[in-house]
């Protein structure tokens, strides 16, 4: 009996496919051979990045009644959340810096810039959609309970309005980042109490509650007459920071390559079939090394999803062997530039905002 998995694209038979999960961990253990104090001096400069960024920024919006200190002190304000969410928060804690031992830096601690609480993305992003990488009904990050982006999702009138949505999602990302784990669908569908869903959300009201007073109270209060003007620059800088989050996370998630999966791929599921789903869920962009570290380097989602606990600013160095064992092994490996794939983004936002014929994924065929 031969074990195959098939699609229109390619075939590849069960052994190769398992040379290929083979080749990627070796790939993996090479790399992590090499982590250390290179690693540590990379997070620390991008630590020291962040703080100086959001000094200077703040520091030029206390002088925001005149224009070019206000745009200036917005932008080094921006550069500094995006820092600290992409590059800093997001990799620490995925633990990709626990090896240093620095409580500032633990992963299983770290608290980010953002309203949604660090143990929240923990439990959604690190073990939920790490664990089941667009996996149709576990893995919540596909859609966010909000969009319909693949047509195996049922579609509803509710849906057609879904470019609104998009647009709206993307304004107040954080937000959305927030409540995700709440579940509420499940709170209006009977399946989970008001009284769980009200003790889910303490800890959330109480993170929005401090950065609401930290970026829209404090801050503009410490000001004083400038209150405005300082008041109106946090808001612009998280609101960069939120596009810019969006569509960094959507371009790694939902382009026109990448596919969703049922839960029956779990079944028997061998390391080879978990490398390939984390390949045919993902997708890279291009850019410059700036590019890359403005984008927490998720512009190389692929090797985060094959490696999420290796420092991020390595992924540039491992997509190079990583295509070059899929090019070995005959797998995709969907890259291109930001532009081009956020293009395919609005394209399945647009699409499958209407009725569209459900299809089944080719899944494991066992003859």
């Amino acid at each position: 009996m031969t074990t195959t998995i098939s699609t229109t694209r390619r075939t590849i038979e069960a052994d190769e496919l398992e040379l290929f999960g083979a080749e990627i961990d070796a790939i993996k253990r090479s790399t992590l051979a090499k982590v250390g104090e290179a690693d540590a001096k990379y997070i620390h400069r991008v630590v020291k990045a962040v703080r100086y960024t959001e000094l200077l920024g703040r520091g030029f919006l206390f002088l925001g009644i005149f224009p070019p200190f206000w745009l200036l002190g917005t932008l080094l304000l921006a550069v500094s959340k995006i820092l600290e969410n992409m590059e800093l928060g997001h990799n620490v804690m995925h633990g990709q810096y626990d090896f240093m031992n620095d409580p500032e830096l633990n992963g299983k601690s770290y608290e980010w810039d953002i309203v949604a609480t660090g143990d929240s993305w923990r439990r959604t992003h690190n073990y939920q959609h790490h664990t089941y990488t667009n996996i149709r009904g576990m893995d919540d990050d596909i859609g966010y309970g909000i969009l319909r982006l693949f047509p195996e999702q049922r579609w509803r009138p509710f849906y057609l309005l879904q470019p609104i949505y998009a647009v709206v999602f993307a304004v107040l990302f954080q937000w959305g980042v927030a409540i995700q784990e709440l579940e509420l669908g499940k709170m209006f569908s009977g399946t989970k109490t008001k009284q769980e869903t009200k003790d889910d959300f303490a800890p959330m009201a109480h993170k929005m509650r401090y950065q609401l007073l930290k970026d829209y109270v404090f801050f503009p209060l410490l000001a004083g007459p400038f209150f405005l003007s300082v008041f109106t620059g946090n808001l612009v800088a998280n609101l960069i920071r939120n596009l810019w989050t969006y569509m960094i996370i959507f371009c790694g998630h939902f382009t026109a390559d990448v596919e969703l999966f049922p839960k029956t791929v779990l079944k028997n599921e061998s390391r080879g079939h978990w490398c390939q789903r984390q390949l045919r869920g993902s997708s890279n962009m291009t850019g410059s090394k700036f590019f890359h570290i403005l984008s927490g380097n998720l512009s190389h989602q692929i090797e985060h999803h094959l490696f999420p606990t290796i420092p991020a600013w390595r992924y540039a160095e491992l997509s190079v062997q990583v295509q070059a064992a899929c090019k070995k092994y005959n797998q995709p490996y969907n890259t291109g530039s930001l532009p081009r794939q956020f293009g395919q983004v609005i394209g399945r936002i647009l699409r499958h905002a209407f009725p569209s014929k459900r299809v089944r994924k080719k899944q494991l065929q066992r003859t």
